[in-house]
C-alpha cells in the first residue's frame, strides 16, 4: 500500500501507533514498526535518560523506521529533544503546543516533524511552522484532546479542506473499516492508541489493559478541561473529581486533587481505583488483548475488504 503516509516514512502500511504515555515504550514501537506500520515512543512519561534507553533498545529491536512523540508541555523539554537529536531520530510528532519552537531545529538535523492538532486553526499554524504532516485528533482520543469538542469525522475534512500536507487522522479508529471511513474523508492514513493498548507489547499494567478490554460505551469522559482536557476511564477517582465540580472549584482546587504522577500511578502502577486511566472512546469495541502485528494485520485485512466492500456499492 504506497500513498504520501508510507513514502514519508519508509513504510509498508499508512498506520501510526500513538506515542501514549506509559503506554508506548520500546517493546511497542518496535513490533508495529516491525509489522509494516510506524511505531512511537512516548516520551512524555520518559525522564531523558530513560528515552535514550528506549531509543537504544528500539533501534536494537527493529531495523524499521520509527520516532518519538513529544509532547511540547513538558518541563524538561529541551533535554529530550537533545537525546532525540543526539540519538538520531529521523520521526518526531509533536504535540500539545506551539510547533514553531522546535520545528526548524529538527528538521536542520534531518527529522521528518509531524504535529498534532484539534482544529483547522491549528493545523493551519502547524503547517506555517514547516512540519511535514499533520495528525488531525477529534474529541474521541484518549488522553490529554482539544478544546474544541469536534469530532474526528467532522475534522478531516475540515483540516483536508485547507491543508496541503499529509494528513493522518486519529481518535476513535481502531479497525480496517474505521481505517477506510477515515481515508474516504480524506486522512492518507491513521494514528492508532487504544486498541494498541491492549497489546501483549504495550508498557501499561495489565490491570489497565484488562479495564479497557472490559468498557463499554459511556465508560470514557473528557474532563479537565480548565488545566489540559483529558479522556479517562470512570473509577474511583473520576467520581471525586465530578464531586468537586459539583462544588464549582478553583483552577487551583482541581490541580490539587489531581496531584503529581496520577496517570502513572493508574496505567503503569495499576490502581485502577485512584488512578488516571486515559483511554479513547474507541475502547468499548476492543474486547482481547493481542500481539502489535496480529493488530496490524488483522487492520489492514478488514481494510482491503471493506475497501472491496465499498467498490461494489
Amino acid at each position: 500500500m504506497k500513498n504520501r503516509i508510507t513514502d514519508l516514512f519508509n513504510i509498508q502500511f499508512p498506520i501510526v501507533q500513538a506515542g501514549m504515555i506509559w503506554n508506548s515504550g520500546w517493546r511497542l514501537a518496535s513490533a508495529v514498526s516491525n509489522a509494516g506500520g510506524l511505531g512511537l515512543l512516548g516520551a512524555g512519561s520518559m525522564y531523558p535518560e530513560v528515552l535514550r534507553e528506549h531509543i537504544i533498545k528500539c533501534k536494537k529491536a527493529t531495523s524499521k523506521p520509527f520516532g518519538v512523540n513529544v509532547p511540547l508541555l513538558y518541563p524538561n523539554i529541551e533535554e529530550l529533544m537533545e537525546v532525540i537529536i543526539s540519538e538520531g531520530v529521523q520521526i518526531v510528532f509533536t504535540s500539545a503546543g506551539n510547533p514553531k519552537v522546535h520545528t526548524a531545529r529538527l528538521k536542520k538535523n534531518n527529522i521528518i516533524v509531524v504535529h498534532v492538532v484539534s482544529s483547522v486553526k491549528f493545523a493551519l499554524k502547524a503547517q506555517e511552522a514547516g512540519v511535514d504532516a499533520i495528525v488531525a485528533e477529534g474529541f474521541e482520543a484518549g488522553g490529554h484532546n482539544g478544546r474544541e469538542e469536534t469530532t474526528t469525522f467532522t475534522l478531516i475534512p475540515m483540516v483536508k479542506e485547507k491543508l496541503q500536507l499529509p494528513l493522518i487522522a486519529a481518535g476513535g479508529i481502531a479497525n480496517g473499516k474505521g481505517m477506510l471511513a477515515a481515508m474516504i474523508l480524506g486522512a492518507d492514513g491513521v494514528q492508532v492508541g487504544s486498541r494498541f493498548v491492549a497489546s501483549n507489547e504495550a508498557s501499561s499494567h495489565p490491570d489497565f489493559k484488562k479495564m479497557v478490554i472490559a468498557s463499554k460505551e459511556g465508560d470514557t469522559q473528557l474532563t479537565f478541561k480548565e488545566l489540559a482536557p483529558v479522556r479517562m476511564l470512570k473509577n474511583h477517582f473520576y467520581e471525586e473529581v465530578m464531586q468537586l465540580y459539583s462544588t464549582n472549584p478553583t483552577k487551583e482546587q482541581l490541580i490539587k486533587l489531581l496531584g503529581r504522577a496520577r496517570a502513572k500511578k493508574g496505567m503503569f502502577e495499576g490502581d485502577m481505583e485512584n488512578g488516571e486511566l486515559e483511554i479513547g472512546q474507541i475502547a468499548g469495541l476492543i474486547h482481547d488483548i493481542k500481539p502489535a502485528a496480529q493488530i496490524v494485520q488483522e487492520m489492514i485485512f478488514e481494510f482491503e475488504g471493506a475497501r472491496k466492500t465499498v467498490n461494489l456499492l
